[in-house]
């Protein structure tokens, strides 16, 4: 049975403004509990951003984290999937561009996320990477 990509992607993304700072977006992720967000200009996507960007392009270069926007630490040229595409594609995309997320939009606008976590839970729940996915951090 065919898959698509609208059947397992997390809807309505966290997204934030590029002019955001660092700081602001890391107690986003870890208050909502996520390892990336997506960065909008108005109801366009520009970006994405992860908690491993915050730390290797932002915090590594030093400078104020309070006013360091999450414009500089997020990756621009983002490869997105539609929701109508098959989840084939998307694996075949995350395999291609080695990306742990693909952002989900229709017609330029963001309306979801994919992750590698949903497909292991969607197509192995049984396996290690899916228990991870939806296991809770340790605090």
């Amino acid at each position: 049975m065919v898959q698509y990509v609208r059947d397992i992607m997390t809807s309505e993304p966290v997204t934030v403004e590029p002019q955001t700072s660092v700081v602001d977006v890391a107690r986003i992720m870890r208050d909502e509990d996520l390892g990336a967000v997506l960065v909008t200009e108005g109801d366009r996507l520009r970006g994405l951003v992860t908690d491993r960007d915050l730390v290797i392009r932002s915090l590594a270069e030093g400078g104020d984290p309070q006013q360091t926007t999450v414009a500089g630490a997020c990756s621009d040229d983002v490869v997105t999937v539609r929701p109508d595409e098959e989840l084939d594609h998307a694996v075949e995309l995350m395999r291609e561009h080695a990306v742990r997320r693909i952002p989900v939009v229709d017609e330029g606008h963001p309306v979801g996320i994919v992750s590698l976590g949903d497909m292991a839970m969607e197509r192995d729940p049984d396996s290690a990477l899916g228990d991870i996915s939806v296991a809770r951090p340790n605090t």
